[in-house]
């Protein structure tokens, strides 16, 4: 099947995203909130890129531009998910791809991504497509129900 990458820029496009976005994004429980939180990021600098099949969206890919002291202007990459059915066949590889060409087009110096260490396939997915573990991401909830 051939594919063609779009990027998603409206509400309708967003909610056509949401039952594959899921795969990946669990907690993300209703698609009105979701929609929403959508809207929020790209107004932040978020894009969201679709791989279609046909009239399904079988992969996506967030991500935005931002620049800091360690690594200067970079692409970092907040989601990437491909169809289970899809998973393997090199459509994972091709969006990522895809978002590196978009950083060296705005010049960034880095592209940026993190993963679970519970997530072992994915790690090793990421070193196959040249990205090395760099450190390690700490993070802290600072919601009541995280801080017992």
């Amino acid at each position: 099947m051939t594919y063609t990458l779009q990027h998603l820029e409206d509400k309708e496009a967003f909610q056509a995203s949401f039952d594959l976005m899921r795969v990946l994004r669990s907690h993300v429980a209703n698609q009105a909130t979701y929609v929403a939180q959508l809207v929020r990021q790209t107004q932040q600098g978020y894009r969201l890129m679709a791989a279609w099949g046909g009239e399904h969206i079988v992969g996506l890919a967030g991500y935005r531009e931002l620049e800091n002291l360690l690594y200067g202007r970079f692409i970092y990459v907040d989601d990437l998910v491909v169809s289970p059915d899809l998973q393997h066949s090199g459509l994972g590889a091709w969006l990522l791809s895809a978002v590196r060409e978009e950083a060296m087009q705005r010049s960034c110096d880095h592209f940026v991504l993190d993963t679970g260490l519970h997530m072992p396939l994915a790690q090793r997915f990421y070193f196959r497509q040249g990205l090395l573990a760099r450190g390690m991401h700490f993070t802290q909830s600072l919601r009541a129900e995280g801080l017992a």
